[in-house]
């Protein structure tokens, strides 16, 4: 079952990105139209086996934003996003509220970095202090989508993300897959989760800045 995933993914990104290009060439034009350039944020994230990977998403905040995170102090954690962000763009919003923003990793998936469902790829710099049960969460490729992002999206703590993973790896099937996608669907349009402050890494970071 899981040579059958290995096949389908690309295939099904490949046709998707066919067929939604029209979607992309309206989100980029909108996208250049309020903010400028680039398009597209891409950023390294830890893959299969902590491999280094650089994942695609439409860009949603203004240009900078990390280093302005960090400048302004907006929050302890320059990577995580907090309430009525102001970095945040108009297209931004809509396409975090829809998760349209996702949509640019179909071509990680063409390029075997990543698959339709799976858990979300975290940051390296998150993966680095992994306990060691936490990183078996790498020992698959990372989803566009997930159990994790149908269950809360960014409303859930990262040990409840770390849970919902695994239980993902110990009982995947093909079907599960399908439901996932599913559900996902049913999650597009719905209101914009309130986040939740990423304590942990937040701690972990400090701790390991101390060493």
């Amino acid at each position: 079952m899981r040579a059958v995933k290995r096949i389908l993914d690309p295939v099904l990104a490949l046709v998707a990105l066919v067929l939604l290009s029209p979607v992309f060439l309206a989100i980029s034009v909108w996208i250049v139209v309020e903010s400028g350039r680039p398009i597209f944020f891409v950023y390294p994230r830890a893959g299969k086996d902590r491999r280094s990977f650089r994942m695609f998403k439409f860009r949603t905040m203004v240009q900078d934003a990390i280093e302005l995170g960090r400048s302004t102090g907006i929050s302890r954690d320059p990577f995580g996003v907090i309430k009525n962000d102001p970095r945040i763009t108009g297209a931004g919003r809509w396409l975090r509220r829809t998760s349209l923003d996702e949509l640019p990793q179909l071509a990680n998936i063409v390029l075997g970095q990543m698959s339709l469902v799976g858990p979300r790829a975290d940051l390296v710099e998150q993966a680095a202090h992994y306990t060691p049960e936490e990183a078996r969460r790498l020992s698959v490729l990372p989803g566009v989508t997930g159990w994790a992002q149908v269950h809360g999206r960014d409303s859930v703590t990262w040990q409840e993300r770390f849970r919902l993973d695994l239980w993902y790896i110990d009982n995947w099937s093909l079907w599960l897959d399908v439901k996932i996608v599913f559900m996902t669907f049913r999650e597009l349009f719905r209101a914009e989760p309130e986040p939740i402050e990423d304590e942990l890494n937040i701690e972990r970071a400090q701790a390991a800045d101390e060493q």
